[in-house]
């Protein structure tokens, strides 16, 4: 599947931004004893990747044993574990990047039934579902089949924002 690049700034607000990104500077040598001690780049980095574990499992998308890395420094996601299909394993990668704050995902899941991958768009300024469809399926009232494929990140056909990504797939003949 790859490494597949986000928007950082687009997505999810799942854990404190700024604070995943870069290690606490080293506290004053005068500091107080009962000051306590801000968190190391590991601890927020661990503290993100459950909180995208979480998301994950809230999505009811039926994958095992998903582990989740995150790099703050470089927003990255890599992403382990079983999926039962190619478009729940792609749906993980869209849980994983579709958060603010990171920046690309790399998917390394195994898939239990192996199908052909999907295609990605990038929301932009101005899209609607229909466009995207008519854009890849030449008709813009297969938006549905869109829609479905980025379920449950999506709740509703008419609620995308610039930045997100979707989940594109191969329309069945």
């Amino acid at each position: 599947m790859g490494l597949f690049s986000f928007v950082k700034e687009a997505g999810e607000k799942l854990f404190g931004g700024s604070q995943a990104h870069a290690a606490p500077a080293p506290a004053p040598a005068a500091a107080p004893a009962a000051a306590p001690a801000a968190p190391s780049q590991d601890e927020l980095n661990s503290r993100a990747g459950k909180a995208i574990e979480t998301y994950v499992a809230s999505q009811n998308l039926g994958v095992s044993d998903v582990k989740v890395k995150f790099d703050g420094p470089e927003g990255k996601v890599t992403v382990t574990g079983t999926a039962p299909t190619q478009a729940i394993k792609e749906k993980v990668t869209l849980c994983c990047g579709n958060v603010a704050s990171v920046t690309s995902v790399d998917n390394q899941m195994s898939v239990t039934n192996p199908e052909p991958e999907a295609q990605y768009h990038d929301v932009v300024r101005g899209d609607t579902l229909s466009a995207i469809a008519k854009k890849f399926y030449g008709d813009a009232n297969k938006y549905p089949v869109i829609f479905e494929a980025n379920k449950p990140m999506l709740s509703h056909p008419d609620k995308i924002y610039p930045g997100q990504k979707l989940r594109i797939p191969p329309l069945d003949k």
